[in-house]
């Protein structure tokens, strides 16, 4: 199943030990994720939505399976050709938006080119044209205490685009935003991931915002309870409530 897609996993599993009983918070899940396709991890707090996507992003090591991404197995790695791997092909957004607070919004973009050693004046030139694309072309020298919290997410997104992954994912990026803004920001990010043909995935508690999704996958736990591919099914879901 990982032929042709840019994320992919094969019977995932991640174990712990409580009590001195083991438990499965992700219970053998394979699913596949194409280039350009943006989708949604929804479920109820513990299903195990966090935890995959901890392995999908290469900062957790699953128990048993396989994570795919780009035609690399993480399993045949390093620690430190994972967090290499990493840095370069992997993009992320999360409900903080650890952005550095003493860099502007154009450094903090540039950051992620300056630690892969790809930051030359072409990639400057980019990074201040995303940013314009998301409608910050007058924020480039402000730092993020001089910006909303929905301009901070954009910012963080044009960081988690700018070294050309080929995964890009988020973690509830809109759980501190007004209703208004995170639209915003979740419509402009599944503009982006088709536009640059990325495969992302979002983890979010507001059903709403799934509605900018390709494909919803719902999980319970640490199971796929189902998988949303219609329009139809999305809207009525999306329409079910906030969370």
């Amino acid at each position: 199943m990982n032929d042709g897609f840019a994320l992919s996993t094969d019977s995932l599993v991640k174990s712990y030990e409580l009590d001195g009983q083991k438990f499965n918070a992700v219970n053998s899940i394979s699913l596949a994720v194409s280039a350009g396709e943006f989708v949604g991890l929804v479920g109820p707090s513990g299903s195990g939505k966090t935890t995959l996507l901890a392995m999908l992003s290469a900062l957790l090591t699953p128990t048993a399976g396989k994570v795919i991404i780009d035609g690399t197995s993480l399993s045949d790695m390093s620690d430190k050709q994972r967090v290499e791997f990493r840095r370069k092909r992997v993009g992320f957004t999360f409900q903080a938006n650890n952005l550095i607070p003493y860099l502007t919004a154009a450094e903090n973009v540039e950051l992620m080119l300056r630690l892969n050693g790809e930051l030359n004046a072409a990639g400057r030139t980019r990074s201040r044209d995303l940013l314009a694309r998301l409608g910050l072309a007058d924020r480039l020298h402000n730092l993020p205490s001089q910006m909303s919290g929905g301009q901070q997410q954009r910012v963080a997104i044009a960081r988690a685009l700018i070294h050309n992954p080929a995964v890009v994912l988020a973690d509830e990026p809109t759980a501190n935003l007004d209703t208004e803004r995170a639209h915003q920001v979740v419509e402009t990010f599944a503009e982006l991931i088709h536009e640059h043909k990325r495969a992302g995935v979002i983890v979010t508690h507001d059903l709403r915002m799934i509605t900018y999704t390709d494909r919803v996958i719902q999980m319970r736990d640490g199971d796929i309870a189902r998988i949303y591919t219609s329009r139809d099914e999305i809207t009525e879901l999306a329409a079910s409530g906030p969370g």
